[in-house]
């Protein structure tokens, strides 16, 4: 399954805005490197129409419970609109703000 189609399923720039932000803050942990990588090439994903990452990169690379969520969003962007806003509100439910360890290591050693 290809996903170069993702990037036309979005009600608008807006809502594409509002699912990467819920991916890059709740799915992209760094605390691991690898799955966190792949994350954030699904990330990019959103955006391309050439393929960033395939769904047997994401199967081997993400564990299952970020795995089903990212299949549960591929569903949604190519069902409604409507999916779409119901899988943000259901992930941030599921899924808490995660820490960015990287970014707060940086901003510790510039002081």
């Amino acid at each position: 399954m290809t996903l170069t189609d993702l990037n036309n399923g979005f009600r608008d720039d807006e809502q594409r805005r509002r699912v990467q932000r819920v991916v890059h803050d709740r799915l992209a942990d760094d605390r691991d490197p690898q799955e966190c990588r792949f994350v954030m090439r699904f990330w990019w994903q959103l955006v391309m129409s050439y393929q960033e990452v395939s769904m047997d990169q994401l199967s081997l690379n993400v564990g299952k419970p970020k795995l089903d969520v990212i299949e549960a969003l591929i569903s949604a962007i190519r069902s409604s609109h409507a999916d779409i806003d119901a899988w943000i509100t259901t992930t941030q439910q599921a899924f808490p703000v995660i820490q960015d360890r990287g970014f707060e290591a940086v901003q510790n050693n510039k002081r």
